[in-house]
């Protein structure tokens, strides 16, 4: 590759970079979290199975329903990647980067309660990464075995058993924008389904 087209790069590089976090930035103050929707009441066992259908599309699956208390909780599911165009579990560019460059799940738990004539309805997703210890290496020759029991010529994710035994998921927190999508998608396939039956 010659100079200029070096060069070209570059400044397209330079110029591209803080346009993205420009538009990082705009989409943190545009977006609003939604903490809570309420609608009129559809009974709580309708209600679960379109909740249970919106996270299914999103390719949660259920743990634990539970129609009488009106409470429903996933299995963990692993962050989309890059490549995973179809998903949509990342909701937001930091999202999207921090689930491509960590090992990271999500369980959402949704809460459905019965409120002066309204059904309203709490969603939960938290956040987990995994840690993975790394293993004492004794030189730098053997920096392949920082995480793993690689060797030089073949690479593979094969733990050591310290590294099992110290490995765990961390809690980093709740995601907002995920709650809000969660519970906006659940808001309009009630409310579509209100408008098919003449509600």
């Amino acid at each position: 590759m010659n100079g200029s087209k070096l060069n070209k790069l570059k400044s397209l590089f330079v110029t591209c970079v803080p346009l993205l976090l420009l538009a990082g930035c705009a989409e943190t103050q545009q977006f609003k979290t939604v903490e809570q929707i309420c609608l009129p009441d559809m009974g709580k066992h309708e209600t679960i199975q379109i909740a249970e259908d919106v996270l299914a599309k999103m390719h949660f699956t259920i743990d634990k329903a539970d129609a009488e208390s009106g409470f429903i909780r996933t299995r963990p599911l692993a962050g989309a990647q890059f490549f995973e165009f179809w998903r949509s579990d990342n909701v937001g560019a930091f999202n999207f980067n921090y689930a491509n460059l960590h090992c990271i799940r999500r369980i959402v738990e949704l809460y459905i309660t019965q409120q002066d004539g309204q059904l309203c309805i709490d969603c939960d997703v938290n956040t987990q990464r995994l840690n993975l210890p790394e293993h004492q290496v004794t030189s730098s020759a053997r920096a392949y075995e920082l995480f793993s029991q690689s060797s030089s010529l073949k690479q593979e994710l094969k733990l050591h058993p310290k590294q099992k035994s110290g490995m765990a998921w961390v809690n980093m927190g709740k995601d907002p924008r995920l709650e809000t999508k969660i519970l906006k998608w659940i808001e309009e396939q009630i409310t579509n389904q209100q408008k098919e039956k003449g509600l």
